[in-house]
């Protein structure tokens, strides 16, 4: 119930793009007669995740780590580790470690979280340095799991783990972080669908994560307008 009560705190402008995301999406499912459902969950139950996250919404965060469990269950059937890992073992986490930040931080009564005034020097050196760190990690590591798409794969690693970290510590930058990586999946996505058209539903996927995450950054600017602007 608590689900339905605040999505009726959506503008019609949020309504519209998560029904037309959802829409695209399911209907990229059936036009290229793909059986593979749990590719088509994943992808609704992400695009329900990032309007709410443009919002500010906990509940975003919950559907969030929902979303990462199918999508990574996807890639590894398709043999994208790094995709697998990815959401598995570092999406996951951070979209927990987020969603406790976000519940320690409500804006005033509201459902909505308190936006990050800016990020401190020391929080951005803790992201740049980690994103560094695993980045190098994971190319060796995915390259000895003989991960597809190698190059491609971790560089989504670096941009999923900059924009998860981004969101930990509540900044309107996290949606920059992810329309990046909406940009990488993009193409490895289409990469896929070259050797099964089945997985082309994935890239309309992320073509429409790719429009709700610059809203995103749009609804956070705006968010961190009013809560700076308003008394205490």
């Amino acid at each position: 119930m608590k689900f339905f009560k605040q999505f009726k705190e959506l503008t019609k402008f949020e309504v519209a793009l998560w029904l037309v995301s959802v829409v695209v999406v399911a209907a990229s499912f059936f036009i290229f007669h793909s059986n593979d459902y749990l590719t088509l969950v994943s992808s609704l139950f992400g695009v329900t995740a990032l309007i709410f996250l443009a919002k500010g919404m906990v509940i975003g965060q919950i559907l969030v780590i929902i979303f990462s469990v199918f999508y990574g269950t996807v890639s590894f059937f398709f043999g994208y580790y790094g995709e697998m890992i990815t959401y598995l073992c570092m999406t996951t986490p951070t979209a927990v470690m987020a969603l406790i930040s976000w519940i320690r931080h409500p804006y005033k009564q509201s459902s909505q979280v308190e936006v990050a005034k800016k990020l401190k020097l020391g929080s951005a050196a803790i992201i740049f340095s980690t994103c560094i760190a695993v980045t190098v990690a994971f190319y060796f590591i995915l390259g000895a799991l003989g991960t597809t798409n190698l190059e491609v794969s971790t560089l989504s690693v670096a941009t999923s783990w900059l924009a998860s970290m981004l969101m930990v510590f509540r900044s309107p930058y996290y949606a920059i972080g992810y329309a990046a990586n909406d940009v990488v999946l993009i193409i490895l996505w289409v990469m896929a669908s070259l050797a099964d058209i089945s997985y082309v539903p994935m890239v309309a996927c992320f073509i429409m994560f790719f429009f709700n995450d610059i809203y995103g950054f749009v609804s956070w600017q705006r968010m961190k307008h009013d809560q700076n602007s308003l008394p205490n």
